[in-house]
């Protein structure tokens, strides 16, 4: 339940846009990469200080600004003021646990993504949250820790493959985000094989530990709802080409990355119905297993009631029980019950309730 809902008793009572941090990224050193690039030069390098990246907001060339930690409110603040970002962006920066959502400053967009990285060894799917500026001619990405699924967009940069190197900042921004939501594709195929993998041990040996799986499963497609979800909104805003920080070439782009973003959504729905459905099949042969048992039982307990009602008369102690007396009276009672036996069980058979 922690992934769904965070406490923000460290925000309380501060006023907006103080910028607090509110996550769960490891206590380092934040780390700086810059890489500027045009169609016929780039560079890449590593700031030693915020003051580093000042230079590159007037620039003709297209600029990539990378900062990898965010427990240093400060470098984000004088990141802010150079950058002439809003108290808000500052504050929604540092407090991890935002949706995903696209807000227009009009010199710059800001942008919340949620990156999926699934654990398949202890089957733990985590999110971390990205913070994206797009300005007129940079883009400032923000992550809590170091390691990320953008160094294919940093090879394109560096070799020059595709459109990257001609294109501006907007075809920057949709070039990460496109990243972050062929992402979610993978995790999507681990998660199906997941899936897959309890269908088959639930036709061959359900049991309770496979239960806490399938729940697990279905709390990681509710989480992985939550993160995807409100993408879309954020796509579709960035493909109307409504602004001019979004050329309409790139608008295009764009809208494929939409329809992408659609059937991600489209799978996470199936594979939701897909949970439910396993999970209602253990249920069901769970039941089964438990009626077939309760079957069994209701069946001896009928067989011995005539044979407890036959016994209950014979100790009652009577003076005057004739058959009491005879010779072939205790061979006589038995044949009587085992013949109860015998046709109670043919009359189960013939009903087929055994």
């Amino acid at each position: 339940m922690s992934r769904f809902y965070r406490k923000r008793n460290k925000a309380a009572g501060l006023p907006p846009g103080t910028p607090i941090y509110i996550g769960s990224g490891e206590d380092l050193p934040a780390r700086i990469t810059i890489i500027d690039y045009g169609p016929d030069d780039f560079q890449q390098k590593e700031a030693a200080c915020a003051e580093d990246c000042f230079f590159y907001k007037d620039t003709p060339t297209v600029t990539w600004i990378n900062i990898d930690g965010l427990r240093d409110v400060s470098l984000i603040e004088k990141i802010g003021k150079a950058f002439h970002l809003h108290p808000l962006v500052q504050e929604d920066i540092v407090n991890t646990y935002q949706r995903p959502k696209l807000e227009d400053y009009r010199d710059y967009f800001f942008i919340v993504l949620k990156m999926l990285e699934y654990d398949e060894e202890k089957q733990h799917l985590g999110a971390e949250q990205v913070s994206l500026i797009l300005g007129p001619n940079y883009v400032i990405s923000f992550q809590e820790k170091i390691g990320d699924i953008f160094d294919p967009v940093r090879n394109r940069i560096k070799e020059a493959k595709g459109r990257i190197r001609e294109k501006g900042a907007d075809y920057l921004a949709y070039s990460l985000i496109d990243a972050v939501v062929d992402n979610y594709f993978t995790i999507l195929e681990k998660l199906g094989d997941r899936i897959e993998g309890m269908e088959e041990e639930l036709t061959s040996n359900p049991h309770e530990e496979l239960l806490h799986r399938i729940y697990g499963s279905k709390r990681e497609l509710i989480f992985l709802r939550k993160s995807v979800w409100p993408l879309r909104e954020v796509v579709n805003l960035l493909q109307r080409g409504e602004s001019p920080l979004v050329s309409e070439s790139t608008g295009i782009y764009f809208r494929d990355a939409y329809d992408h973003t659609i059937q991600v959504i489209d799978t996470v729905e199936t594979f939701r119905d897909m949970v439910s459905g396993v999970m209602d099949i253990y249920l069901s042969i769970i039941s089964n297993r438990m009626n077939e048992v309760m079957k069994v039982l209701t069946i001896i307990a009928t067989i011995f009631i005539p044979i407890s009602f036959i016994a209950g008369i014979y100790g009652m102690n009577f003076s005057h029980m004739p058959e009491l007396t005879w010779r072939w009276g205790y061979p006589a009672v038995w044949l009587l019950i085992i013949a109860i036996i015998v046709g109670m069980v043919v009359f189960f058979r013939r009903k087929k309730w055994i």
